[in-house]
């Protein structure tokens, strides 16, 4: 292994070196463990899928396919259809023309048989601020048959979260430790995180990045990872597609994208495609 550069030799840079290698590593292992995505059955099948906000196109015809066991990620500027797109995957939405299935259900007329599958994470992570920690653990429990006391635990220590702390008093980068963690103990098939790491300092998105990898490394599950971080997305998809004012204009493995471009960086893939900078 090559040496790391004195200026690098700081700690903290030291710390950050050692994660990239160890979500590096957690990437291949998972395309070392699991099936072949390309002939499993999908998690998410999206076909012609259009919607309209009075004349604005939020989507356009979406076609899209996500088998099981990978890292899905969705890249977009503001207002391209990346939300709306995740709002009639959770059923939240009704198509107006074409079709969503998730798990092969319409998450609309199914939405108990298809939530219950479901982990969910947003950038507004809106949970109850009148809750301790353990009371959010508790009351969240009670909703999910495949809850795993455990590993709500051992998240709760990981992401050292004080059991006694009213979630009103958590910092921004806490909350969303805490709904990540919710999102994940019950172990969904499918999780679906929607720009979750959006204005947190950097160790916190560490801490949500590894939380994920470590999940599907480990367990194969499915994850639909919606994010304006490009470099993010380019440390842990497997997948990415990319949507611009509601329609798809690339969805391919992400090194089949990246040896198509030269090896250039998702980021410069994704200006060359959409011609903004995706902030």
């Amino acid at each position: 292994m090559p040496k790391v550069p004195r200026h690098l030799r700081h700690p903290r840079h030291l710390r950050h070196l050692r994660h990239l290698r160890h979500l590096r590593h957690l990437r291949h292992l998972r395309h070392l463990r699991h099936y072949d995505s390309a002939v499993a059955e999908p998690v998410i099948s999206i076909a012609n899928l259009s919607r309209r906000f009075g004349e604005k196109i939020a989507l356009n015809s979406v076609d899209l396919s996500m088998p099981r066991g990978g890292v899905y990620g969705l890249v977009g500027a503001n207002g391209a259809g990346k939300t709306t797109l995740i709002k009639h995957i959770l059923g939240l939405l009704q198509a107006e023309s074409g079709s969503v299935r998730v798990f092969g259900l319409d998450p609309v007329a199914e939405p108990v048989a298809v939530l219950s599958r479901i982990g969910y994470l947003s950038e507004e992570n809106d949970l109850p601020g009148w809750m301790r920690v353990d009371e959010l653990i508790r009351y969240s429990r009670a909703f999910y048959k495949n809850w795993d006391d455990a590993y709500a635990e051992e998240l709760r220590q990981s992401f050292a979260l004080d059991p006694a702390a009213k979630i009103k008093t958590l910092s921004k980068g806490q909350k969303s430790r805490a709904g990540l963690l919710v999102a994940l103990a019950y172990r969904p098939e499918l999780l679906v995180l929607d720009e979750p790491s959006s204005g947190l300092d950097p160790i916190v998105r560490r801490d949500i990045l590894g939380a994920v990898m470590r999940t599907i490394a480990d367990e194969g599950r499915t994850v639909l990872f919606s994010s304006h971080l490009l470099d993010e997305v380019e440390q842990v998809a497997d997948h990415v597609t990319m949507i611009r004012q509601g329609t798809i204009v690339m969805s391919a493995p992400l090194d089949d994208i990246k040896a198509s471009h030269n090896g250039r960086t998702l980021d410069e893939i994704f200006v060359s495609l959409v011609g903004v900078t995706n902030t």
